[in-house]
């Protein structure tokens, strides 16, 4: 059994706290509420914008109620979240936003670009009006209808904008440009339609609102898509156990259960919770967990970890840790700090909108008292000040990531590859080192019978009464007789197998199984009936005589390639041996070459044993010096933060709960498909598809999109740095403005479009 890790997630006077947090909108707020919280002394925290949470590190004494107070004074809101698995999903506002943002948008924008249609609404609105004298002649009703379609937009759609734009006053951000100019451009134009004194550009407010809604969308599409694994890893552990109290047994909640309580764990049930067995024997799967691909037996003494799977036997369990000490609970621990921490590099778009935005609010502001003040009509200046605005509206650079990454999910769904996070777009050029799981990555995660090695001659000892009898269909259907009769994983594959190739069971008497060495029983082959013996080397050494030659080197040919051994034996005389394994994939040489093509260095990091990890690291082509076994989920978490500290950029690739907190501090993480649902949600990267040549591929699609991120980036800016000096010298009506906004937003979709 392997041993348990003790993980401690921090030894000193500080507590890890985490708060769900309510009200961003972009990674400003993440920025204004990071400022707040690092302002209390003795606290360091980091704001994860992807699953709306903070994480902070602060003084053990200090009250939550002090960062949720700080956090309300930012203008959010917040609440601590004691159980990790209460962390929410994303809501579906934005989509809500966008549908009817588009009800009212796509009327005013129809109604307003084809002009043959005014005369019909004026009439049929002043129809409806009567005697109702409009505020001025000049204008028709029909640029009230286009106002009042436009209210609902601006004031009640785009109040999270308003709001967003409100809290940040002091530190101005892309929704300061987009709140300013559709509330000038709505406010102009009530006030032009009402005195007559210039043109109407409400169609510009509710259009700048529904491209702003439709990039916001996108993006928490994306954002949904990376929802918490904690749920999951919860969700694995037990809700209720089986306690025995007083020479019987209570059902109890799982809360309830303490230190020294003595619990049950069924055939197929998973264990409640850590602890060392009392009574019973089984084989244990801690795969999920460990990493281990093959079952541990296990008796009285043995340690148990907690949501481990107890495969077939019936087990008295004493709990040595329960709750938040448990190992799950641990791994569940160092899966949120890993999120929790920083990504290495910010989106640039972040990054220059925080110089960006406040020089286009104080250009659009010295564009309207420049022309103002040099003999220009206040329509004038204020018309050049609403384009200064429009034109800068940053959709295009809202849209640059969300709608690349959606284009690469959709091409990489038909290579089986989703894309997670757009910030491992930035790193995976970047990628020189990769960290691979064993199970389920490097190979299928299933037990099955690779080898099988008959030697009939080796039954020449037993006598002419056993030579009609040594033929390999017998040989095999006395193998699957006896393995059929157990529920031992090794004894399931080979059984499996056996059965498989049509070969048909004889009857079995006297049927014993000792645990940890093998089974035997009679088995009835006609004119025979041997006693067959089927267990580990080392057990039916002990009671036969010595092994053929040709046994013996099949023995250590499959033991040197990480393989478990079982020898079939009749009446103390062995006959085959069958080599049980977890097959490696067909693609995985190739995958490692291709790493080293390019220029990836590889490592093997598994919870298995030494010989299997260094026989299937030589199988695949993974240096001796580049293998780490027995590596419990710290470990991984070790490593990995070694070959960063030595300046390596890191991908993990893995497939199980146990890798789940390595993919967290990874700075790119891929999960198998094929894996638990906690590595799939914890990782940037999914690969539906069981090859693991698919990581190849999926690095190469990072690259590709990356490289159109950039170019819209490249185009949303060299727009703005064109469109902001036309616009500034009055060349620019605000209309125009706005179509070229909104050109450069469909430059950027059409540009997203080349990765298919």
């Amino acid at each position: 059994m392997a041993t348990q890790a003790d993980i401690q997630l921090n030894d000193s006077a500080l507590e890890p706290i985490t708060l769900s947090l309510e009200g961003m909108t972009c990674s400003s707020c993440v920025a204004t509420i990071e400022r707040t919280l690092n302002a209390i002394p003795g606290v360091t925290a980091t704001v994860n914008f992807a699953s709306e949470t903070a994480h902070v590190m602060a003084p053990a004494e200090m009250n939550p109620k002090q960062l949720i107070s700080a956090i309300k004074s930012a203008g959010y809101s917040a609440r601590e979240i004691a159980d990790s698995g209460q962390i929410a999903l994303h809501s579906k506002k934005s989509a809500w936003a966008l549908f009817f943002a588009a009800i009212f948008t796509l009327p005013i924008l129809t109604i307003s670009m084809i002009m043959n249609w005014h005369p019909a609404i004026d009439r049929w609105i002043l129809g409806q009006l009567d005697n109702f004298q409009l505020l001025h002649p000049k204008y028709s009703p029909t640029s009230w209808l286009v106002i009042g379609l436009c209210a609902p937009v601006v004031l009640i759609i785009a109040w999270p904008i308003h709001r967003a734009a409100i809290r940040n006053i002091k530190h101005p951000t892309m929704d300061t440009l987009i709140s300013l100019g559709s509330l000038t451009a709505f406010g102009w134009s009530i006030y032009a339609n009402s005195t007559g004194v210039g043109d109407v550009y409400a169609e510009v407010s509710a259009t700048i609102i529904l491209f702003v809604i439709a990039g916001r969308f996108l993006e928490s599409r994306a954002k949904r898509r990376a929802s918490s694994a904690l749920a999951t890893l919860l969700a694995l552990g037990s809700k209720e156990v089986m306690i025995l109290r007083d020479g019987g047994t209570v059902l109890i909640p799982i809360d309830h259960l303490i230190v020294g309580d003595e619990f049950i764990a069924k055939p197929g049930e998973r264990i409640a919770t850590d602890g060392i067995v009392i009574s019973g024997t089984s084989a244990v799967d801690n795969s999920m967990l460990t990493g281990e691909s093959m079952p541990i037996d296990v008796g009285p003494g043995s340690l148990v970890i907690g949501s481990s799977l107890n495969r077939n036997g019936h087990l008295v369990i004493r709990a040595t840790r329960v709750g938040s000490d448990t190992e799950l609970a641990r791994i569940t621990a160092m899966v949120v700090s890993a999120q929790g921490t920083k990504a290495p590099i910010q989106r640039l778009a972040d990054r220059i909108s925080a110089i960006f935005v406040p020089v286009v609010t104080l250009l659009s502001i010295g564009t309207f008292f420049a022309w103002r003040y040099t003999d220009h009509s206040l329509t004038q200046s204020i018309s050049t000040a609403i384009a200064v605005l429009v034109i800068a509206c940053p959709c295009a650079l809202g849209l640059a990531t969300p709608v690349a990454l959606l284009v690469a999910s959709g091409r990489g769904a038909q290579r089986g590859i989703v894309i997670r996070q757009p910030r491992v777009l930035e790193v995976a050029r970047k990628i020189d080192s990769v960290v691979l799981d064993k199970t389920g990555t490097l190979t299928s995660g299933h037990m099955s019978l690779l080898h099988i090695t008959i030697v009939p001659a080796a039954g020449a000892v037993l006598g002419a009464n056993y030579a009609e009898l040594l033929l390999e269909p017998i040989i095999l259907s006395s193998a699957l007789s006896i393995e059929s009769q157990s529920n031992h994983p090794v004894a399931t594959a080979i059984a499996s197998h056996i059965s498989a190739q049509g070969i048909k069971t004889a009857m079995v008497t006297e049927f014993l199984a000792s645990p940890g060495a093998g089974a035997a029983g009679r088995v009835n082959l006609g004119l025979r009936s041997p006693v067959v013996l089927i267990g580990s080397p080392l057990a039916v050494a002990h009671s036969s005589t010595p092994f053929h030659p040709d046994l013996t080197l099949a023995i250590e040919s499959a033991q040197k390639d990480g393989l478990t051994v079982s020898v079939l034996a009749w009446d103390g005389v062995a006959l085959a041996i069958f080599a049980v394994g977890d097959e490696i994939k067909p693609d995985a040489i190739k995958t490692i070459a291709a790493f080293k093509s390019h220029g990836i260095d590889p490592w093997l990091v598994t919870g298995d044993t030494v010989e299997v990890a260094l026989g299937v690291a030589d199988h695949v082509g993974i240096a001796p010096d580049h293998v780490i076994a027995g590596a419990l989920p710290q470990n991984k978490v070790e490593h990995v933060q070694a070959l960063q500290a030595q300046g390596h950029r890191v991908l993990m690739v893995g497939d199980g709960i146990n890798d789940a907190a390595a993919l967290a501090t990874a700075d790119l993480s891929i999960a198998m498909g094929t894996g638990t649902d906690t590595a799939i949600a914890t990782a940037d990267i999914t690969l539906m598809r069981q090859e693991l040549s698919s990581v190849i591929d999926a690095l190469d699609l990072s690259s590709k999109t990356l490289h159109i991120i950039r170019t819209n980036l490249v185009w949303a800016f060299a727009y703005n740095v064109i469109g902001i000096p036309i616009a500034t010298m009055g060349a620019l009506r605000p209309i125009y403005a706005a179509g070229a906004m909104a050109f450069s937003s469909l430059f950027v979709v059409t540009n997203s479009l080349r990765i298919k």
